[in-house]
């Protein structure tokens, strides 16, 4: 009987203590935080703010302290598409992205309930006022300007809440189909317009040379005669023509073979 007693004490000893190392396993576990190289901890003791601490082992009053963890890393916010009417009573459709960083963590856990949560609100009022502020060819051709404008509102809003906004970027903007149809006559046109110009300034350059060839041919004849000899030649190449011209007097062709065998001569002397 004694035995038995003593069996049941030590049974009963034995769930004492397994119990008594579950809680005080249970307060270590509240009590001790191993805080990342990229996280804060912010400290609330009864509710009251009493500092900021990490990285590495942070240790709490159990059942006092509350630990809020806070990620420093740039952190990227989506903003969905967005249906906006431009400056210039155009429907478009504007999406983008944001990239911040939490830089005081004590300011974007007290200032601000959800700091991610605002400022995806936020992103997509600034988005839609700016858009709404602008005409549809700077939007497609000054995007740049646009994206450091919505980098500077945004983050001049978001500075009392610890949070810095590093880039913001349009990602796509989709035109109405017939917008689009529109555009694509417009540049067709354009490209049209530009063709004609470089084809009219091409014929005034070929105008220019063969007024000026006309002046050389009036004032030296044979040059002339010369040239359309040559232009025989060339045409004989084919052996496939026949050519018929205009008959020449005795004296033209005289004239013209002397100032061949002349140049001929000259040529010869000259080598």
């Amino acid at each position: 009987m004694a035995s038995e007693h003593f069996v049941t004490m030590q049974f009963s000893t034995l769930v004492g203590i397994i119990l008594l190392l579950i809680i005080i396993l249970s307060i270590l576990s509240r009590a001790i935080k191993v805080v990342k190289e990229w996280e804060r901890i912010i400290v609330l003791r009864l509710g009251k703010y009493v500092g900021t601490k990490g990285p590495g082992l942070v240790f709490l009053v159990p059942f006092i302290d509350k630990g809020l963890i806070v990620d420093m890393r740039l952190t990227t916010v989506d903003v969905p598409r967005q249906e906006v009417i431009t400056k210039d009573n155009v429907t478009v459709s504007v999406d983008a992205v944001v990239y911040y960083r939490v830089v005081d963590p004590e300011a974007a856990v007290l200032k601000v309930r959800d700091y991610n949560y605002a400022i995806a609100l936020l992103a997509q009022t600034v988005l839609r006022d700016i858009v709404g502020q602008s005409e549809l060819d700077d939007l497609l051709t000054k995007r740049e300007e646009i994206n450091k404008k919505l980098q500077r509102i945004i983050d001049e809003i978001t500075d009392p809440w610890g949070i810095k906004v590093t880039m913001v970027t349009i990602k796509s903007v989709e035109l109405p189909e017939g917008l689009v149809r529109a555009m694509a006559k417009q540049a067709e046109a354009e490209r049209l317009r530009r063709a004609r110009i470089i084809e009219a300034e091409a014929e005034r350059e070929a105008a220019k040379i063969l007024a000026e060839a006309a002046k050389i041919y009036e004032e030296h004849p044979v040059a002339l005669r010369l040239r359309e000899l040559q232009t025989y030649i060339d045409i004989a190449k084919e052996k496939n023509m026949i050519i018929v011209t205009e008959s020449l007097g005795l004296s033209n062709v005289g004239k013209t073979a002397a100032v061949a065998s002349a140049i001929s001569k000259r040529g010869g002397e000259r080598s």
